[in-house]
């Protein structure tokens, strides 16, 4: 214990214990990560989630190395910097939703494990990665989280300060990706709830599966509304 301590204190990091339950709480909380994580295992299996939060953990790398290489500043400070990739992350939430939307009804005729297969019917996976990737990149407020969050737990006389950003950084995402990975299975587990269920009131549901991912759609087009509407934080 002494030794974890005096390694912590060389780093500049404060209060390890408390960042890392901070950190496993804020990222249990729903938002559109968790939503698209939840949409992909429960339509496509787990596979398709497990994709999905990775690509979510590789767009918080993003971040990460953002703020602590100070770009998460500059878009603090910049109007501009900041509404243009408002904007952008907008327009791919946007996106990601209207695609969702458009998702076709299941046949009437699917049986129990044809529904448990029909990824292949549906995105690659390095699609689904890539989509989770940039749904994570591309919002604006995750970098200001990384930017306010992260440094409380720096000591201010810490003589490397980019080093402990680093450091916490990586504590954060590993335990963003097991929580992440809990999301992406049990979507699956909920897909392959209901593609099991054999009663007719299940087998109504399994019919209209489609809606659920096209009120899925729908949320995230209203996240992207809000965070268009967003004022910078730090304004």
């Amino acid at each position: 214990m002494d030794a974890a301590r005096a390694v912590l204190a060389a780093s500049g990091i404060d209060h390890l214990g408390l960042f890392v339950a901070a950190g496993i709480l804020l990222n249990l909380t729903p938002g559109p990560d968790v939503l698209y994580i939840l949409a992909q295992g429960a339509k496509s299996g787990a596979r398709a989630g497990s994709a999905a939060a990775l690509g979510i953990v590789a767009g918080c790398c993003v971040h990460i190395t953002a703020a602590a290489l100070g770009v998460s500043a500059l878009l603090a400070a910049s109007s501009t910097a900041f509404t243009a990739l408002k904007w952008l992350g907008a327009a791919y939430l946007a996106y990601v939703g209207w695609g969702m939307l458009r998702t076709k009804r299941a046949a009437k005729t699917i049986a129990t494990h044809a529904y448990a297969s029909r990824a292949a019917g549906q995105q690659s996976l390095r699609t689904i990665f890539i989509n989770g990737f940039w749904t994570n990149t591309l919002n604006p407020k995750v970098a200001l989280f990384f930017l306010a969050f992260v440094p409380q737990f720096i000591a201010p006389d810490a003589s490397h300060k980019t080093l402990a950003f680093f450091m916490l950084g990586l504590v954060f995402n590993l335990n963003s990706l097991w929580v992440n990975l809990g999301y992406g299975w049990l979507g699956a587990s909920m897909g392959a709830a209901f593609a099991g269920a054999q009663s007719p009131r299940w087998v109504w549901v399994r019919q209209r599966l489609h809606w659920l991912e096209r009120a899925a759609g729908a949320m995230f087009i209203g996240f992207g509304l809000k965070l268009a509407l967003m004022d910078n934080p730090s304004h």
